[in-house]
């Protein structure tokens, strides 16, 4: 039975890591409607829950709710599996670009820019499902409000935590008074005992391997200390690491900054998580031994920081008043969702009216035909390819 699970796991994983293009925002949307609208693996509150605690996590949001989505299915394995497979076929495809199409121009190809509206179809999805459970009264609509506005006009890298945090004192207030409906617990197969383990590992790592570093002439120690800390340090996803990795990489002359941004186009046109770029980078600088190694160092503080997080979320998110602030960071989910939707997501993407056509046409086959999400894709991919000749 378990090997059964663990199969499922490693399989639905390696499914949305071949299809999910577009971004972490983008990527929530396909997991909530593989994980929560078709298999049932939690449900809408737990889903919100994990997204919001993954919010306030340094690191790849997007994987980090899919590692833990992977724990609550299968415990530790699960984790690692629901982890390789989302990540490993992106990783796969940057290592070899980095080492068999550097310099090939393929940012301004049109099916890349259909993979875009593919993007537009499924956020949207994601966020009218998700706004009618989260946002069902005024006050909680109200709050999702001043989210969007905040996020749009606030733009820095710590925006999306303050407003959380925010958030969840304005829901504390609001609906302290009001009795919660008590969801299911999510049970964490991992004890709080391998949860201070793996928090003591994420720290000693932050704080030993730059001392090691200097120690050391080695230049595999000295990536491992960059991908880590660029990692460990930075709140608001894939593009906001893109500039640390340039800063970390580019003055020391290990990688040139056309190459940097050859890589950064490849980047964008696989599916996956955007900070599997570090594997491109890795191969860059050390074949595919080095793609592995930047792969690792990239991702270790986000695995550290799930597992050492999760079984305190439980008891956490069932407080009564800790449930009621949660009334109003889900909430806030809700806005900061729209908000990405906006910008990055509609404002790269929808740039004609045609391009709005075909974005309600896979809306459509996705929220209305049930398609399967690989069927929007192939048909978002085909349509931009079709577009760069009418342009």
């Amino acid at each position: 039975m378990k090997q059964n699970i663990f199969l499922e796991i490693l399989i639905v994983s390696t499914k949305l890591g071949l299809t999910s293009f577009g971004g972490p925002v983008a990527h929530l949307g396909y997991f909530h409607e593989e994980y929560v609208r078709k298999r049932k693996w939690l449900d809408e509150q737990g889903y919100a829950n994990l997204v919001a605690l993954c919010q306030f996590l340094p690191g790849p949001a997007s994987s980090q709710v899919g590692i833990g989505i992977g724990v609550l299915r299968g415990g530790f394995l699960g984790g690692i599996l629901a982890f390789i497979g989302f990540t490993v076929p992106s990783v796969i495809a940057l290592i070899s670009f980095a080492l068999i199409l550097q310099g090939m121009d393929i940012g301004h190809s049109g099916w890349i820019h259909g993979l875009k509206l593919v993007a537009v179809a499924v956020v949207a999805h994601a966020i009218i499902g998700m706004a009618q459970k989260l946002t069902p009264d005024l006050s909680r609509k109200t709050i999702a409000l001043v989210a969007l506005i905040g996020t749009l006009l606030w733009q820095t890298a710590f925006t999306q935590v303050a407003i959380i945090l925010l958030a969840a004192g304005v829901g504390f207030f609001i609906f302290k008074e009001q009795k919660v409906d008590s969801s299911p617990k999510l049970q964490f197969p991992i004890s709080q005992k391998v949860a201070y383990v793996c928090l003591g590992l994420f720290f000693g790592f932050l704080v030993l391997l730059p001392i090691l570093r200097e120690l050391s002439t080695s230049s595999w120690v000295a990536m491992f200390d960059s991908f880590y800390r660029s990692s460990s340090l930075v709140f608001g996803g894939g593009h906001v690491v893109l500039p640390l990795l340039e800063r970390e990489f580019d003055p020391s002359g290990l990688l040139s900054k056309e190459a940097f941004l050859a890589g950064y186009g490849a980047a964008q046109a696989v599916p996956g998580p955007l900070f599997t770029f570090a594997a491109y980078i890795g191969a860059v600088m050390g074949g595919w031994a080095g793609g592995i190694v930047a792969t690792i160092a990239i991702f270790l503080p986000a695995f550290l920081l799930v597992l050492g997080t999760l079984p305190f979320w439980n008891s956490l998110s069932h407080n009564p008043r800790i449930k009621s602030a949660l009334m109003g960071v889900n909430a806030a989910v809700v806005g900061i969702l729209i908000s990405a939707f906006y910008n990055p997501i509609w404002t790269s993407s929808i740039l004609a009216p045609i391009d709005f056509a075909i974005a309600a046409l896979l809306f459509c086959m996705l929220a209305y035909w049930k398609l399967p999400p690989w069927v929007i894709v192939v048909t978002g991919a085909i349509g931009g390819y079709l577009l760069s000749f009418i342009g």
